[in-house]
């Protein structure tokens, strides 16, 4: 009897960006270009699954030269390989200035709204900036007191110090308050995003393997953040990255830990296991 293998049964690869396929640069390798290179010519589907907004995750797949999926703002919206508009599912309008209102309390947060096909930030931040040096997409500021509320796919904070813990209590504050009508999520310890209820990129990534008549045990995928418990969870096949926090290595006791984006972990597993 043969026993089947990861390419008996993966059609599709889903990743996230910052902390699993980008280098701590925040840039593709060429590692990982030639990778995905392979992976097209071979007939794999690709998903970038980032928290990320569509028109930045637009400028690195160019970067990569293939056509791919687009999970983005953690889910909040799909496009598809000519980049039409599979779904989009926003934060209920009357919510958004409460939340901010939230992230208000504390005026050394950075405050971040991805609307539509903008990027709004409540004061400079030179650090997310940079994070969006290889596409050029960039912030317009907003006013805090007066927040545009329709069209938002999520709201997310930074604090200047990168402090975890400085953040938990926002966490708790925002799951006491809205839990049953936001996703609260880290996408990496310093980063707190807030989308819909019904938002993840697990949800995302069974549209996607159902518009092309797949299943999620068609799916590998690979993350390192809270945001990416579901995608890990619910894909036939998640691996963590060893450079996950603590609480995603909790999460997912069960899966596959690899190792660091500054070594290309993502890009070597695709090429001992499906190439």
């Amino acid at each position: 009897m043969t026993i089947p293998t990861l390419k008996d049964s993966v059609k599709i690869v889903a990743s996230d960006l910052d902390g699993t396929l980008l280098a701590p640069n925040h840039q593709l390798s060429d590692f990982t270009k030639q990778t995905l290179t392979k992976l097209h010519g071979q007939g794999y589907t690709f998903i970038f699954a980032t928290g990320r907004h569509h028109v930045d995750v637009a400028g690195i797949r160019k970067q990569t030269g293939i056509p791919a999926y687009m999970i983005t703002s953690n889910g909040a919206r799909v496009h598809d390989q000519d980049d039409n508009l599979m779904y989009a599912k926003n934060i209920p309008a009357k919510l958004v200035q409460s939340v901010v209102d939230i992230f208000k309390k504390d005026p050394d947060l950075f405050i971040h709204i991805y609307m539509n096909d903008e990027w709004l930030l409540n004061r400079d931040d030179a650090v997310m900036k940079k994070f969006h040096d290889q596409t050029g997409f960039t912030y317009r500021l907003y006013d805090a007191d007066n927040v545009p509320s329709e069209g938002v796919a999520k709201i997310f904070c930074t604090h200047p110090n990168k402090s975890h813990e400085h953040l938990v209590p926002f966490e708790d504050e925002l799951n006491a308050l809205f839990g049953d009508k936001l996703n609260v999520a880290f996408s990496t310890p310093w980063c707190l995003e807030v989308m819909a209820a019904e938002v993840s990129k697990g949800d995302a990534l069974q549209a996607v393997a159902k518009s092309v008549g797949l299943e999620l045990e068609n799916c590998i995928a690979f993350g390192d953040g809270m945001n990416d418990v579901e995608l890990l969870s619910m894909a036939g096949k998640g691996l963590v990255m060893g450079t996950s926090h603590e609480k995603v290595l909790n999460a997912l006791p069960n899966n596959e830990v690899i190792g660091s984006n500054a070594d290309d972990a993502v890009a070597h597993y695709l090429e001992k296991h499906l190439l």
